[in-house]
């Protein structure tokens, strides 16, 4: 693999378009992979368009990487040419902090490798994302895909399906348990999913009626317009835990008195301000908690993804061009998709080789 065909942006006022460059030599423990299909998450138009402030360029943006391995470095063991592999939101983590061994390297005290917009820990070259004909990643941040699954529906796993799996199995969601999943979006749909096949009684709370149908095809029990005070006050003291996936500015305290003692709401989404601060008698009187969830670390993003395996769970998607993919950002300010866009990479392939 000489050299990668991909789309990046310039700078952030630049759309993106077709960019090369050359990979790193491969490594002792590198793994060379072909990408086939890559998610749009809207993380990566928040860094296109530097709305984060950290943005490095130019930027080849996708943390939601299916592909085939077509190189191993000399010391490589997990995987083999051919293999069916993913990569998900990081690249490397320094290894030796307390988050590290023990095994959520998305807490890295360092700061983990994103697998773009970051810089690589032993030569400080920028990483280079999944929206490309090809990628290097070390072997220790490498999946394992289970090859029964439609892959383009795979691809969104890798962040989507794994930010809401690790909340949903660290507060134990299982049998018995009332859950909640407030938004119905790439995150959200994901969490209705995982809630569902973990045995759970699953309510979506969504501001939207046109999503009710929608909501009870994907696997919830029961869908709650959050905006009809009525509704929401059936659902009184009821939850065992809730999990939130809306990434807009909204009162936080309407979801926290629906949760029974002792019950959590963890958040996954990051609004551009903060959320007003919540009824703190909320939750005080009822020993509620209100917490936070990043992606998950590689052992746990593996078991998710066996998890779907199991369970023949996969993304909505829409797969587009990559040509599209400038259109899907202005789609996905709208919220014009259900529910995750994925680009087919072949599409990449094959207009670099006419």
């Amino acid at each position: 693999m000489k050299i990668i065909h991909a789309y990046a942006a310039q700078n952030e006022n630049s759309p993106l378009a077709p960019f090369s460059y050359e990979p790193r030599q491969l490594r002792d423990h590198d793994v060379q992979i072909e990408i086939e299909f890559c998610g749009v998450c809207h993380s990566d138009l928040h860094q296109a368009r530097n709305e984060w402030r950290n943005s490095i360029f130019p930027m080849v943006p996708g943390h939601e990487i299916v592909g085939r391995v077509t190189a191993v470095g000399a010391k490589t063991h997990k995987f083999s040419i051919g293999d069916l592999v993913g990569v998900g939101c990081m690249v490397d983590s320094c290894r030796h902090c307390e988050s590290c061994e023990e095994g959520v390297e998305q807490y890295c005290e360092e700061g983990f490798t994103a697998t773009y917009n970051a810089r690589d820990r032993v030569d400080n070259q920028i990483t280079f994302g999944g929206y490309a004909t090809g990628v290097v990643v070390h072997e220790d941040f490498v999946l394992k895909v289970p090859e029964h699954l439609d892959l383009k529906g795979v691809a969104p796993l890798l962040c989507a399906g794994i930010t809401t799996y690790s909340p949903l199995k660290h507060w134990k969601v299982g049998p018995g348990m009332k859950v909640g999943i407030v938004g119905l979006g790439g995150l959200g749909h994901m969490g209705v999913k995982l809630a569902h096949a973990m045995g759970a009684k699953v309510v979506l709370f969504t501001t939207s009626a046109s999503k009710i149908a929608d909501g009870k095809r994907l696997g919830a029990d029961e869908v709650v317009v959050s905006k009809d005070p009525q509704q929401m006050e059936a659902h009184t003291h009821s939850f065992d835990f809730i999990l939130n996936t809306v990434a807009a500015t909204h009162d936080l305290t309407p979801f926290i008195n629906l949760l029974k003692r002792d019950g959590n709401m963890t958040l996954v989404g990051v609004p551009e301000h903060n959320h007003p601060a919540p009824d703190i008698a909320s939750l005080i009187f009822k020993r509620r908690s209100v917490s936070g969830s990043l992606i998950g670390g590689i052992a746990e993003t593996q078991e998710m993804l066996d998890f779907c395996g199991q369970h023949n769970i996969i993304s909505d998607i829409e797969l587009i061009d990559i040509a599209q993919v400038n259109e899907a950002y202005e789609r996905m300010l709208k919220s014009d998709v259900k529910y995750r866009f994925v680009i087919d990479i072949n599409t990449l392939r094959n207009s670099t080789a006419a």
